[in-house]
């Protein structure tokens, strides 16, 4: 099977107005969107659209178009922006559901062409309020003097609440590199010229077994949960610390290209 899994430490490092890091680790399912008829089959604790320990579901991701398949809806995306999937494989490395509950702060798609090279990504964010937004990165570019080294690089505005102390006009600048035997991703805040935030993600592919899956049930207990816990935990380390923050109608017209807009901005703000 091309789909595996990659167990990975998560960096976050904010810089101002006042200094705050820490870093957890979890672990990503990578999925070949054409085995997910096979998965179930080779699997006894992961499932595709139904119950299981782990599931995955497809209408949890990209909610666009009228496919009924998720590599229907990423091959249509693709094709609105001028980028031919036909015959090419998508893996889309996110967070299983566990036991039934899911939670994505970002899941990322690397898109193949037929003959087996990168030529796009899709990074789909979604916040507390389950709002989400995908940002589309194309043409990956060289990195260093390798000519195999490929990584897909783009600063664009983010026009999405993320956080409450992170405001909505800033840029996030990425940087992903098409997984193999690693992973590698890196996003960082901009304001203007300068770095306000980096977030970096990285991790050995594993195997995917059942097996694995039930002991990192142990090794990572509850994750989905884990990793919206910790996030509303750092979240009240940063007011403790007095960082400003703002409330999400603040910017409602701001807030810009999302799916699923929440009630408090949904009357003044641009949706997908």
């Amino acid at each position: 099977m091309q789909s595996c899994l990659y167990e990975c430490r998560v960096m976050h490092h904010r810089f101002v107005p006042k200094e705050h890091r820490f870093d957890y680790r979890i672990f990503l399912l990578g999925v070949d969107l054409d085995e997910l008829e096979v998965l179930p089959q080779k699997l006894r604790f992961l499932s595709v659209n139904r119950r299981n320990v782990y599931q995955f579901r497809e209408r949890d991701y990209l909610p666009t178009g009228t496919a009924a398949t998720l590599k229907g809806r990423v091959v249509a995306y693709a094709a609105e922006r001028g980028v031919d999937l036909t015959g090419g494989r998508v893996l889309l490395l996110t967070l299983p559901r566990v036991l039934g509950y899911a939670f994505n702060p970002v899941s990322f798609y690397f898109c193949y062409d037929r003959e087996g090279a990168p030529v796009a990504s899709i990074v789909e964010v979604t916040n507390t309020f389950k709002e989400m937004k995908p940002y589309w990165l194309a043409r990956p570019k060289r990195v260093g003097d390798n000519a195999l080294h490929l990584a897909f690089r783009a600063r664009v505005p983010k026009l999405f609440y993320v956080s409450p102390y992170s405001d909505v006009d800033v840029a996030f600048d990425f940087a992903l590199c098409p997984p193999g035997e690693t992973l590698a991703v890196r996003i960082d805040d901009y304001v203007g010229a300068d770095r306000t935030l980096t977030s970096t993600l990285a991790g050995p592919r594993r195997a995917l077994t059942d097996a694995r899956l039930i002991g990192w049930l142990v090794k990572y207990p509850l994750l989905t949960v884990r990793v919206i816990g910790l996030i509303h935990w750092h979240a009240l380390r940063l007011w403790l610390k007095r960082i400003p923050w703002f409330a999400k109608s603040a910017r409602a017209a701001d807030q810009r290209n999302l799916f699923r807009p929440h009630r408090s901005i949904a009357p003044a703000t641009d949706s997908l």
